[in-house]
């Protein structure tokens, strides 16, 4: 024989008890909450919402200040970065000045080595002839 759930449980609720619960529960939690209508409950659940919107609206212009003050920093940056490559565009520019100076000179030496190379060997076959002749 089946038994219904009041038997197996005798602390379950019949269907008569659930839709007594359920018309009287907003009742009941208007009584256990100083005995506030609804209809205040309404007011200061819109007055509620208007504040959380201002604090909203307080924030995303927080939100908004913040985020142009990064973008400023940013500008800030990237000018110092055109800066800093301006200087090494000047550094680049002194060492392709220094390298042909570098090579200006080498070429001197080189054309003082040949002149240095002429003269001992025309020094050596000056001495060389006047020994034979001596």
């Amino acid at each position: 024989m089946p038994s219904t759930d009041r038997e197996r449980n005798p602390q379950a609720l019949a269907e008569e008890d659930i839709a007594f619960i359920k018309t009287h529960l907003g009742e009941w939690l208007t009584e256990q909450s100083l005995g506030k209508p609804a209809v205040v409950y309404e007011i200061e659940l819109r007055e509620l919402m208007v504040r959380v919107e201002e604090e909203l609206k307080h924030q995303r212009e927080l939100m908004r200040q913040g985020f142009e003050q990064v973008d400023k920093r940013f500008e800030q940056v990237e000018k110092r970065f055109e800066q800093v490559e301006k200087r090494f565009e000047q550094v680049d520019k002194r060492f392709e000045q220094m390298d042909k100076r570098f090579d200006e000179m080498l070429k001197r030496h080189d054309q003082q080595f040949f002149w240095l190379l002429g003269f001992i060997a025309t020094g050596v076959g000056l001495i060389i002839a006047a020994l034979r002749f001596l």
